[in-house]
């Protein structure tokens, strides 16, 4: 017989909600997966209160779709919706690629760069998970320097929408070494100081992600 955790049994620091988003962003549960609050709060030790706001709080943020009779799942994120994700990405990282360009510090230019050398090491050796890792840390250090709260709040959000068909990008054979030279040309106009470049070459790599899913969506409607 499974026993309620009282909510105040959290020796923790993350919040149920900052769990459940990051496990379900590291896809250890899958899109069309259920949520159902008995096995969650004896996984996170936790009470059926705490889920219950988790699963509200994730819902609003697009990751999480309850229906009635069903209950909460992992939401399934359509190629058209990924494709329209990643159009309102594209304008608002290119905001945040050019307030990086303008702000980042000399330590914050070392870091960029090392984060290309990882990625570079990362394809090299085929470290397809590594590679998805640095990915996103790259875009988060980029929203971090900008200093544009708004947008890196806004595309953060859309990011974690998306998060399963960035992973399944990852892994697509020859992706990673198209991918990593784009990235090191953001870096490079950050680094440079070049806010139009950096905002131009955010959108092309972006540009790039949106003709990647349109042949996804292709083919799905051809099968």
């Amino acid at each position: 017989m499974v026993h309620d955790q009282p909510s105040d049994h959290m020796p923790r620091t993350d919040s149920i909600t900052d769990e459940l988003r990051r496990d379900i962003l590291n896809g250890r549960f899958e899109p069309g997966d259920r949520l159902l609050e008995v096995p969650l709060t004896e996984h996170y030790e936790c009470g059926r209160a705490a889920v219950r706001t988790a699963l509200v709080e994730l819902t609003s943020e697009g990751l999480v779709e309850r229906e009635a009779n069903r209950g909460a799942t992992v939401r399934r994120i359509s190629i058209t919706e990924a494709i329209q994700i990643t159009e309102a990405r594209a304008a608002l990282e290119g905001l945040i690629a050019a307030h990086a360009a303008r702000n980042a510090t000399s330590d914050d230019r070392d870091e960029l760069q090392g984060i290309i050398a990882d990625m570079r090491a990362a394809v090299g050796d085929d470290r397809s998970r590594d590679y998805s890792e640095l990915n996103a840390r790259f875009h988060r250090r980029l929203r971090e320097v900008s200093g544009h709260s708004i947008a890196s709040q806004l595309v953060a959000n859309l990011r974690n929408r998306a998060a399963h068909h960035q992973y399944r990008l990852a892994l697509m054979p020859g992706r990673p070494s198209e991918s990593v030279e784009q990235h090191a040309a953001i870096a490079d106009a950050v680094v440079a100081g070049n806010e139009s470049a950096a905002s131009t070459a955010m959108q092309s790599h972006l540009g790039s992600v949106i003709d990647v899913l349109s042949r996804w969506g292709d083919v799905a409607s051809a099968s």
